[in-house]
């Protein structure tokens, strides 16, 4: 695989296991790092001191899809090429988790998140027949999909705290990737600025439809701030679409997912991350409902890609942990 060429971050990857304070050690190779240089008081270039801090699940879900390609097996479910690059000086540390511990559930689960929701939602997205030329991806993080399609048909608006953003954007130069023409960034606080409205002003026009899609974030939120943002997305033009993805509450889940649950969650919110909402799919679907859009497609893990890519002979499985909605604004008649 072209992950595994000579001399890219990935190939360098050393087989010594990071080092992790005594209090997360369990699952260290998982959410912990006392390198990660945007945890603590140093923040990107340019940001005050008491500036916020970058999220942290923005590059552990970057090197779960990163990771997929050096330790998992064919067939591959989703195949994102500049991952690793744009982990930066940390692309040695967090794939050696992957590489040392592979076989661990938490890692192999994190993985099987982290590139089934990026399939479902970009296998939507590039339907040659939708006719959506916008494209916005809340809470973008290290997403990047704007740095290695091929295609010139989308206008893609990054949405995400300014210092997420003024992260990503030095870790693309530092990468030597170009922030194309079609990419523009638009900065939010989500708990202080109308997003439909930042959105508008940063070009976005709102009397065509925009794709939107919505992943790795709501179980952050509550319940009030899903509805909220919902809502102003519902005021998008007709035939606009969302695809978001939502943790399911403990009843829900098998064994896989709460154990996942169980390890993952605290060690989150001892980051300053907690998790705040748990939805079941007809939970979302009523908010969805709610906001005006019609639900067009819900799916668990395992539903949410083609069946042939759950016959694997590696660590990955699916598992009851989170679930995928895809929602449509309908067109009026006429």
């Amino acid at each position: 695989m072209a992950a595994r060429a000579s001399g890219s971050p990935a190939s360098r990857v050393t087989a010594t296991e990071p080092k992790c304070s005594s209090s997360c050690r369990r699952f260290n190779f998982v959410i912990c790092s006392k390198s990660n240089r945007y945890r603590g008081g140093m923040k990107p270039a340019g940001f005050p001191a008491n500036a916020p801090r970058v999220s942290h699940t923005a590059f552990t879900a970057a090197a779960a899809r990163a990771a997929h390609l050096l330790v998992d097996t064919e067939p591959l479910i989703f195949s994102d090429t500049l991952a690793a690059r744009l982990l930066g000086d940390r692309a040695e540390e967090l794939l050696a988790y992957h590489r040392l511990h592979g076989t661990h559930p938490i890692l192999a689960g994190a993985r099987a998140e982290a590139v089934c929701r990026s399939r479902f939602a970009e296998a939507r997205l590039m339907r040659g027949n939708s006719g959506i030329d916008q494209y916005a991806i809340l809470g973008a993080g290290l997403d990047s999909f704007a740095y290695r399609t091929t295609s010139r048909r989308f206008r893609v608006f990054e949405v995400d705290h300014p210092a997420t953003q003024s992260a990503k954007r030095e870790l693309l130069a530092g990468a030597g990737i170009a922030e194309p023409a079609s990419v523009t960034f638009v900065p939010v606080d989500f708990e202080a600025e109308p997003l439909r409205e930042r959105l508008v002003q940063s070009g976005l026009d709102p009397v065509r439809p925009v794709f939107v899609s919505w992943l790795g974030v709501t179980v952050y939120l509550t319940r009030t701030a899903i509805a909220a943002t919902l809502r102003e997305l519902g005021g998008f033009a007709p035939g606009s679409e969302i695809v978001a993805d939502h943790l399911l509450p403990a009843e829900l889940r098998d064994a896989a997912g709460n154990g996942y649950a169980d390890a993952v969650g605290p060690v989150a919110a001892g980051q300053g991350e907690p998790w705040r909402t748990f939805l079941s799919p007809a939970a979302l679907s009523e908010l969805l409902r709610e906001a005006g859009f019609d639900v067009v497609e819900q799916a668990g893990q395992r539903q949410s890609v083609a069946a042939r890519l759950w016959r694997r002979t590696d660590a990955l499985r699916p598992a009851a942990l989170s679930a995928l909605a895809h929602a449509r604004i309908p067109r009026r008649p006429g």
